[in-house]
């Protein structure tokens, strides 16, 4: 089957100004073209969702160091075209993952992507497409983050439950058995405890660190937010000495960069953190993809779709995603055809 030579895309250049002033549909991008075809995929895309990894790196760092053009987007579901020579997957076949070689600028806001043989599993049967395309990111964040640092029975924090991890977040750590708490705003107090959270605080009214002190002390914390470095300072409050604390947000902010040095480099002894910190980056991973969807077959995990928005009104799912008030994912419906209930 010959191949097409041009697509659309969702490219820009430039970040001077924000994202999404600087992106533009290119009804004539470049076919993409695998460098390493043994061990690289080409897939069409059929939706994708949104990620702040798709945003807020972009914007921070200098343009340069991005891809250029660059096209957005790392969650995908879509159609095996053309399968890396190392894989066991066949053209045809409908597959999911995170798409992409650079971690900042993914590939998937177009209709078709280069996707790592590390990105991309088979869907399996009973899960749906759409269901499929909110794993990516935001399930390797939730499932790395906790699965290999609890065990059943363990009690977890889980700071930002209604967020694109949070809501996977949640719903993991209940598959493996632990008791979960998890702070939010009123209006999502509902879709937390719906999603499984024994217990949830609302952050609008009054203190989470206070609100944290008064329960008995925690296994292991997540901050899916990263904007109140308070949480981690005072973590010793309402911790277990063995705990860890695994920060896996913040904005790229001089702020931020110098609440990472401090936790770095400011001992516990002297007045700094006194427990483990450990910032993340998830890795795509087969088997850990197959294993959320094997909750999502289970009914384990539910997927949650705050928006969809067609490929041509991508820029609008940008906003959306920048507001910060996204319940769950925000999702980009790329090729028609794609993304079926």
């Amino acid at each position: 089957m010959a191949l097409p030579t041009t697509m659309k895309a969702w490219q820009y250049t430039t970040t001077k100004g924000g994202l999404i002033p600087n992106l533009k549909l290119n009804p004539t991008a470049s076919f993409p073209v695998a460098k390493d075809p043994s061990t690289q995929h080409i897939v069409q895309i059929f939706s994708t969702c949104l990620n702040p990894v798709d945003v807020k790196p972009a914007e921070a760092m200098p343009s340069f160091m991005l891809p250029k053009p660059a096209t957005p987007g790392i969650d995908f579901v879509g159609k095996m075209v053309v399968p890396a020579k190392n894989s066991d997957l066949k053209a045809g076949q409908v597959v999911f993952g995170g798409a992409g070689l650079s971690p900042f600028a993914g590939g998937a806001c177009a209709e078709y992507a280069i996707v790592d043989i590390k990105g991309a599993a088979a869907l399996p049967a009973g899960v749906s497409e759409s269901d499929a395309a909110t794993i990516g990111v935001a399930g390797m964040t939730a499932y790395q983050t906790i699965v290999p640092h609890v065990k059943a029975n363990d009690r977890v924090f889980l700071n930002g439950g209604s967020g694109g991890v949070g809501v996977l977040g949640i719903q993991i750590a209940k598959a493996v058995g632990c008791h979960v708490t998890t702070a939010c705003s009123t209006a999502n107090v509902e879709l937390c405890k719906s999603l499984g959270a024994d217990d949830v605080i609302d952050y609008k009214k009054g203190s989470v660190v206070e609100a944290l002190k008064s329960k008995p002390p925690f296994d292991h914390v997540v901050d899916n937010v990263g904007n109140d470095p308070n949480l981690y300072w005072n973590a010793h409050h309402y911790m277990k000495k063995s705990a860890k604390f695994i920060g896996i947000a913040g904005e790229p902010t001089l702020k931020f960069v110098m609440f990472s040095a401090k936790v770095r480099l400011w001992p516990g002894f002297l007045g700094g953190g006194k427990r483990k910190f450990e910032g993340f980056f998830a890795q795509q991973n087969i088997d850990e993809l197959m294993r959320i969807a094997g909750y999502m077959k289970e009914g384990k995990i539910r997927a949650v779709i705050d928006e969809r928005f067609p490929f041509e009104k991508a820029p609008d799912a940008f906003r959306r995603l920048k507001t910060g008030r996204a319940r769950g994912k925000v999702m980009v419906d790329v090729s028609a055809g794609g993304g079926n209930a």
